[in-house]
């Protein structure tokens, strides 16, 4: 017998055996089986020309296992136990409300929106678990895309074909001060004077960036740019850098709620210029949508922010 003879034992084959063995006659074997007394055999008869050996001998008191039959069987045992419970799991999965969702999502919905959601999913749910990581936007579409995570939610609108894609929740881009900043309950500020001032900007590849350039493009002439004085990876980092003064920046309302209540920071309308957008929830097609999957995309599709 080679390595390659045992690979080709199939898994009607094992169960045929554990029937077998378990009952310890092969009519008995073969009505547990659903299979005629004959189709049985043959199974027994086909695995033992395959291993080159016999597995079980006939007595009188039953069927008893060789010593090579033995370790089969205990392999029967193991494989055909993994596969039940891999039944059993999918089967709750699609079934009961349990399950694992692995999210990727761009810095403002991961941050601000996504822990107030899945706190109130959770208590609806609380066998369901979802997992965040967090990232810019275009990072966020390359794990859909490779299959790195199951759903993502952006600040922008892809077009890639092999997505699907769907709006989930409003936003709004605000221009942010400090308080005691010159602008600071001004009732609005021009775009020219926003263009003179130290501006702190996004990361390249953030939704948040992308959609202030275009719109700063499509406002503008083609040379017009912000003076930049810094850049960060999230809305964090830029918050903390206007409250240390180094400039003034565009960002989500979502990201600044609790300091606009605490009044750290200041809202300053720009005139002409209200910038809005969805966040986007994205699938990569074809999505196998399991139980679990249907109840976490049902409340977030429902979800209101407040």
């Amino acid at each position: 017998m080679t390595l390659e003879d045992f690979r080709n034992i199939s898994l009607q084959q094992l169960e045929a055996l554990l029937f077998l063995v378990t009952e310890g006659n092969f009519s008995r074997a073969a009505k547990k089986m659903h299979l005629s007394q004959p189709s049985l055999s043959k199974h027994i008869a086909n695995m033992e020309a395959i291993l080159g050996m016999t597995v079980v001998r006939r007595e009188k008191t039953g069927v008893v296992l060789t010593p090579e039959g033995k370790i089969v069987y205990d392999l029967a045992a193991r494989i055909l136990k993994l596969r039940d419970d891999a039944a059993e799991k999918i089967a709750g999965m699609q079934q009961n409300e349990a399950g694992d969702i692995a999210v990727a999502a761009s810095t403002i919905p991961a941050t601000y929106i996504l822990p107030h959601v899945l706190s109130r999913f959770r208590k609806v749910h609380p066998g369901i678990c979802v997992t965040v990581q967090s990232a810019d936007s275009e990072e966020v579409l390359n794990m859909i895309l490779n299959g790195e995570k199951e759903l993502g939610i952006i600040g922008k609108k892809p077009s890639r074909g092999k997505l699907e894609v769907e709006p989930l929740w409003q936003d709004r881009l605000v221009l942010t001060v400090p308080a005691g900043h010159r602008w600071a309950g001004k009732p609005s500020v021009s775009l020219p004077e926003v263009m003179e001032e130290p501006f702190i900007i996004r990361e390249k590849g953030s939704a948040t960036r992308e959609i202030i350039e275009r719109y700063l493009k499509e406002r503008t002439d083609a040379d017009a740019k912000f003076r930049i004085a810094a850049q960060f990876g999230s809305s964090e980092s830029v918050k903390e850098a206007i409250l240390a003064g180094l400039g003034v920046s565009i960002l989500s309302i979502r990201a600044i709620t609790r300091e606009l209540k605490l009044q750290l920071l200041e809202e300053v309308p720009v005139e002409d210029w209200r910038i809005e957008r969805y966040f986007y929830l994205i699938l990569r097609r074809p999505f196998n949508i399991l139980r679990h999957h249907q109840l976490f995309l049902d409340f977030i599709r429902q979800y209101q922010l407040d």
